[in-house]
Order: structure tokens, then sequence, then C-alpha cells
């Protein structure tokens, strides 16, 4: 089995696409599940298409400064400087990512956010390997923003 570059978690693909994560509303005006699964798969559809075409910046919006990014390859990476440098590094050009359909799983957090978990599929346009992965994400809702706090990408493997 070939090594497998997903060295980052990814999320998922939505029905819709929202400008930005300040568009998304805030947990507490949310009336239902619905409501939030909606607003959590369009963030992760936002984060993983900045992902797939390495918007850095776009990145950067989606993340907080004290990231704590748990892989299990590769250990506890921690800061937004040093996530976006991992994808700069590892990610840029060598692997996309997409989200496993119906493997998504959204949960609120009171007082913080959400937690959002799911399988993944990365694509290597190099050759026909297929890396997949478990992971969950924390998403914290502060002054007016979804960015997501800790990440934990685990159980990564060949495609199944």
């Amino acid at each position: 089995m070939k090594k497998f570059c997903a060295l980052l978690p990814v999320l998922l693909s939505g029905a819709f696409v929202l400008a930005d994560a300040q568009a998304v509303p805030s947990p507490d005006s949310m009336k239902s599940q619905e409501e939030l699964t909606r607003a959590i798969t369009a963030l992760d559809k936002q984060l993983f298409d900045a992902y797939n075409i390495c918007n850095i910046e776009k990145l950067g919006t989606l993340v907080t400064d004290d990231l704590e990014f748990y892989h299990d390859k590769t250990g506890l990476a921690v800061g937004k400087q040093s996530f976006l440098k991992a994808i700069k590094e590892n990610i840029c050009g060598k692997v996309t990512r997409e989200l496993v359909a119906g493997s998504l799983e959204v949960y609120p957090l009171h007082g913080y956010g959400a937690v959002e978990i799911g399988v993944h599929r990365f694509h290597h346009p190099t050759d026909s390997d297929v890396g997949e992965a478990k992971f969950v994400q924390l998403w914290q809702y502060k002054d007016g923003a979804w960015k997501i706090s800790r990440v934990i990408s685990y159980d990564h493997g060949g495609a199944k």
C-alpha cells in the first residue's frame, strides 16, 4: 500500500455555498438541527474548496489562531501558521479532498458552536491511489464568525 499524503483534515461538499464564514448564522439563531447541519455543511464546503485549490488566504480565515490539529500519522500540530505551512508543503498540487456522501454528522455544542464528524477521501492527481480517513472538527462561533478550533484526523488508509 502506498503512503498517502492526506496529512490534513478535510470536510464536506454541501448543497449550497455561502460567501464567507461570517455569513453563516450564529448557532443561537438556528431553530433546528437541519439548519445547523446545512450551515456546517456550507462551512465544510468553503474550507475544502479552498483546500482543493490551495487558497491559503481563505483557509486562514476559517481556522483559529490557536488551532490544534491531531493526526494519527503525523501527531499534533498547533497554530494557524503551522497548519497553513503544512498545506502549502504537503497538499497544494498533490492532494484533493472529497467528503464521503452520507458520512457527515453535525451536533450543537452549547455556548461554543458545533462538532462535525465524517469520512473523507483524498485523491492524488498523479496516480490512482485514493486514501480515506475519519475526522472530527470543532467549529467555534466567536465574534460573529465560524472557525475551526480543533481537528482530529484518524484511521488513514486506502479507500474502503
